[in-house]
């Protein structure tokens, strides 16, 4: 302490013989400890030395004294000093000697402005960390990190690098060109590798600085750098470039703390980022799910209410938010199925998050799943009652043929023969039906689309019908020289027979059936008309489904299991075509097909 002091400290025994002289008092008064040890000092002027006197006096009786006083250089100059003395005493108490503290008034002043000057460092680094951890946003976080570390150093440059696996990355910079942002280097070669293997937290290096990125600062020739960690996990590094003035560990300490605090603030920004990522993440999968998804408070109040909610139920967020849900809910754990008033039914599950007591409730619409399972049922019911009617009637006139072969006329056993072969026609019909709505379903339908000629597969389908019913009148209308059209000749005289089954099977009091094909555009239209029963509105497109008939006695009516205008549908669609049902003026339907017009024919 002695030889490090700044200040000339000068012990004396109580005769004020010199017992130490320090370096300080060499530089200061001009002799050598070896000249002065062991003698009086002739420091003290002779008009002083009552006063130093009284002073040693008071020491020995008393406390400290602080006297400012003149003193006598080696050159002959005198002094202007602020002498401290204390008493110099032994284990008991006793009085031995006295320690003379002398320093410079200036050196007061000079204490006193870096103690200001500490001060205003404290304060503004206060400032620093508190604007530093007032922001979350990682870009913002860094740029005012090294800005303030320019301030507070007087650095000249600035800038932290961000730790990515082994590589490192200058993220923010502060007076250095534009163009080094985002440069990256190896952290096994970078100084900051050099700072980690050391295990310490923050160094100074003044030597091989040109092969460093930051050597495009004119005039560098020392770098503080500093890391920037958290629980012993370092995020990156802060560096202080100095070119025009020296680091002294003022500086070092200012970077050591700053770095510290910047390790904490970007810590917290990444957690934020990562955050602000997952809730992100979050918030897509709740607004994309096509699952109703709401999130309701303990009180069973909506918080949250995702568009596909809002969609399923008719009910937008507006509407629910603050109160409950539109539907009841389960049990955690179990299901419930539902019918809303418009008609959709939903199957809602729900979970309660037990850190905050908050319930989410997932739903999803099952109507079409419930029409499927009710078609199916109903298919069944209606499937066995279809094939039971002909497998009856050929059960019993074989049988009946089988025991009384011999006792029937030939006539009647013609009759029998000709009513089986009948029956065995409608079920080869029916099971073709099956077959083509069970490959319509699963989209295996093969068709050949080439050109054919419509108008003539028009006027054969329907060239017998005027016979087959005397109850039906049928006119047949199709446009001169009507285009060939491209599609699969069979698979449209599949459609066409079906729509005109329906067409005489539907109009069962009889009237007309009119037959119409034109060209439209780049298409060909065939209109299918009759004056029967007609399709409700609500029902033009239902009745396109599988095992769809208007109404649940028209099966009874009519018959069928509902798959005629299913594989209609698919087969004109299969074409590039479609098929629609339309009301006819004047009551009854119309059946609406078109396909498009041949390549060659355009």
């Amino acid at each position: 302490m002695l030889e490090s002091s700044p200040n000339a400290i000068v012990a004396l025994d109580r005769d004020q013989t010199v017992l130490v002289w320090n370096p300080a008092a060499e530089r200061l008064f001009g002799w050598s400890a070896a000249e002065m040890v062991g003698r009086r000092s002739p420091i003290v002027p002779d008009e002083l030395t009552a006063e130093h006197n009284a002073v040693l006096e008071r020491v020995r009786t008393g406390g400290e004294v602080s006297l400012r006083t003149k003193r006598f250089c080696r050159d002959g100059r005198l002094l202007d000093v602020r002498v401290d003395t204390s008493a110099l005493r032994v284990g008991s108490g006793t009085v031995v000697g006295y320690v003379c503290v002398h320093h410079l008034p200036q050196d007061d002043a000079d204490a006193r402005d870096w103690g200001a000057h500490r001060d205003r460092l404290v304060r503004r680094l206060t400032d620093v960390v508190g604007d530093i951890n007032a922001e979350l946003e990682l870009p913002s976080v860094l740029d005012r990190i090294v800005s303030g570390l320019t301030e507070l150093t007087g650095a000249d440059a600035s800038g932290f690098v961000l730790l990515e696996g082994e590589r490192l990355r200058l993220v923010s910079a502060h007076g250095l060109p534009a163009s080094l942002r985002g440069a990256t280097a190896e952290l096994h070669t970078s100084l900051v590798g050099k700072l980690l293997r050391t295990g310490k937290t923050v160094m100074l290096e003044t030597s091989e600085l040109d092969d460093l990125i930051w050597s495009e600062l004119p005039g560098l020739h020392s770098i503080a750098l500093g890391i920037a960690a958290v629980g012993g996990r370092p995020y990156g590094a802060l560096y202080a470039l100095f070119a025009k003035r020296k680091a002294g560990h003022v500086e070092l300490e200012l970077l050591e703390l700053l770095a510290g605090h910047a390790g904490i603030a970007v810590g917290n920004a990444m957690a934020y980022q990562d955050a602000v990522r997952q809730r992100a993440h979050e918030r897509a999968v709740f607004d994309a799910s096509a699952d109703g998804i709401a999130v309701l408070d303990g009180y069973g109040r909506v918080l949250q209410w995702n568009p596909a909610a809002g969609e399923l139920t008719g009910y937008h967020a507006d509407d629910v938010i603050g109160g409950p849900p539109p539907f009841p809910l389960p049990e955690p754990g179990e299901k419930l199925s539902f019918q809303l008033d418009n008609g959709r039914w939903l199957d809602v599950v729900c979970a309660e998050i037990p850190e905050t007591g908050e319930i989410v409730v997932d739903f999803r619409d099952i109507t079409r799943a419930k029409e499927l399972e009710e078609a199916k049922d109903l298919f069944l019911a209606t499937t066995s009652h279809e094939l039971r009617t002909p497998i009856t009637v050929v059960r019993g006139f074989a049988s009946m043929l089988d025991s009384r072969w011999d006792k029937l006329a030939d006539a009647e056993r013609r009759a029998a023969v000709h009513t089986i072969a009948e029956r065995a026609r409608s079920l080869g019909s029916l099971m073709d039906h099956l077959l083509l709505g069970s490959r319509a379903g699963a989209e295996e339908l093969a068709v050949r689309v080439e050109p054919f000629d419509l108008a003539a597969l028009v006027r054969g389908a329907t060239l017998g019908l005027p016979v087959l019913s005397d109850r039906h009148r049928v006119e047949v209308d199709i446009q001169d020289d009507l285009p060939l059209v491209s599609g699969d000749a069979l698979a449209t005289d599949i459609v066409l027979g079906q729509l005109l089954e329906n067409a005489f099977k539907y109009s069962p009091n009889g009237g007309l059936i009119r037959v119409e094909a034109w060209r439209e555009g780049q298409s060909v239209v065939v209109v299918v008309d009759d004056e029967g029963v007609g399709i409700a509105a609500a029902d033009r497109e239902r009745v396109f489904e599988r095992f769809v008939q208007v109404e649940s006695g028209d099966r009874r009516r009519f018959g069928g299991v509902g798959l005629g205008l299913y594989i209609v549908r698919s087969l004109a669609r299969a074409q590039g075509g479609d098929v629609s049902a339309h009301p006819r003026p004047g009551g009854g339907t119309r059946m609406r097909m078109f396909l498009r017009v041949a390549e060659s024919s355009t």
